[in-house]
C-alpha cells in the first residue's frame, strides 16, 4: 500500500485551468473563487460583459482569472465561447457548467417562450458547451488524472419543489440524467459529476430567501442556508485528486433538505 497523499496535494489544483460558466455571481462565483484559492487559473463566462469585467476584477485578487461574455443558450453561442477560450487555452482540466435560468408561475401561465428560455440554457447549454470543450478536456486528461466536468443541477431536480417552477425542476432533473449519461460515455478520460445545490444566497434565490429564508433555514436538518465555502469545497473535491475516482454522481449540497428532510 502506497503512502497517503498529503492533503496539500490531494486537494491542490495548482497548474490546472478551469472554465466556469455563469461565474459572475452566486454559486458560479463561489465555485470560481474556490478553484482559484486551490491554485487553478479560471476563465468565467456570463451574458453581460460588464458583469464579467466586475467579477474578473474581484476574483483576480485570489488568483489568475479572465472572462468572456457569452450566450450559452444557443449552439452557436456555446461554440463561439469554446473556440475563444481554447484559442488561448488548448487544454482545459475542469469545466463547470453552471450558467442557468429559472422561472416560476402558475401552471396556466407557463407558455412556450418561458419554458424554452429555461430549457435552452439549463439543458441544451450544458450539452453544447460540453460538446465543444471536449477537445480541450481530452488534451488535458491523463490515465492517472482525468479531466473533470462538474454540472450544476439542483435539489429541485431530486424532490418536488413547493414553488410552481415546472420548467426549472424539469431542466435540473434532465441535467442530472445528462450527467450520468455523459459519465458513462466519457469515461475513463473525463469524469462527469453534478452538484445539486439547495438554498444559497444568489440573485436567482434572492426573492425566495427574502420572503421565506427563515422558514427554509428552519426546515433544513442543518438549520441554515448554504455558505460560499460549502459550495467551493464540494467543487474543489470533485476537481482535485481527491475526487478522481468519482463519476456519474449527483451530490446534494443542501443541508439535508432533499435527503433527510
Amino acid at each position: 500500500m502506497s503512502a497517503p497523499t498529503p492533503t496539500s496535494e490531494l486537494f491542490s489544483l495548482s497548474g490546472k485551468t478551469a472554465v466556469v460558466t455563469g461565474g459572475t455571481r452566486g454559486i458560479g462565483m463561489m465555485i470560481a473563487g474556490g478553484l482559484l484559492a486551490a491554485g487553478a487559473s479560471v476563465v468565467i463566462a456570463s451574458r453581460k460583459a460588464d458583469a464579467v469585467e466586475a467579477a474578473v476584477a474581484e476574483l483576480s485578487a485570489t488568483g489568475p482569472c479572465t472572462g468572456l461574455a457569452a450566450d450559452l443558450s444557443t449552439e452557436e453561442g456555446a461554440r463561439s465561447f469554446a473556440e475563444a477560450v481554447m484559442a488561448d487555452n488548448p487544454a482545459i482540466d475542469i469545466l463547470v457548467n453552471n450558467a442557468g435560468a429559472t422561472w416560476g408561475a402558475p401552471l396556466a401561465e407557463h407558455d412556450t417562450a418561458s419554458w424554452s428560455r429555461v430549457l435552452d440554457l439549463n439543458v441544451q447549454g450544458v450539452f453544447h458547451t460540453t460538446k465543444f470543450f471536449l477537445p480541450a478536456l481530452e488534451a488535458a486528461s491523463s490515465d492517472e488524472d482525468p479531466s473533470r466536468i462538474i454540472n450544476i443541477g439542483s435539489i429541485d431536480g431530486i424532490h418536488v419543489p413547493i414553488l410552481e417552477s415546472y420548467s426549472y425542476s424539469a431542466s435540473k432533473a434532465a441535467v442530472h440524467q445528462l450527467t450520468r449519461h455523459l459519465a458513462r460515455h466519457l469515461a475513463p478520460r473525463i469524469t462527469v459529476n453534478a452538484i445539486a445545490p439547495g438554498p444559497f444566497e444568489s440573485k436567482m434565490m434572492a426573492a425566495t430567501l427574502e420572503n421565506f429564508g427563515d422558514q427554509i433555514a428552519a426546515s433544513a436538518p442543518l438549520k441554515r442556508i448554504g455558505r460560499a465555502d460549502d459550495m467551493a469545497g464540494t467543487a474543489v473535491f470533485l476537481a482535485s485528486r481527491a475526487g478522481a475516482y468519482l463519476t456519474g454522481a449527483i451530490i446534494p449540497v443542501d443541508g439535508g433538505i432533499a435527503t433527510v428532510g
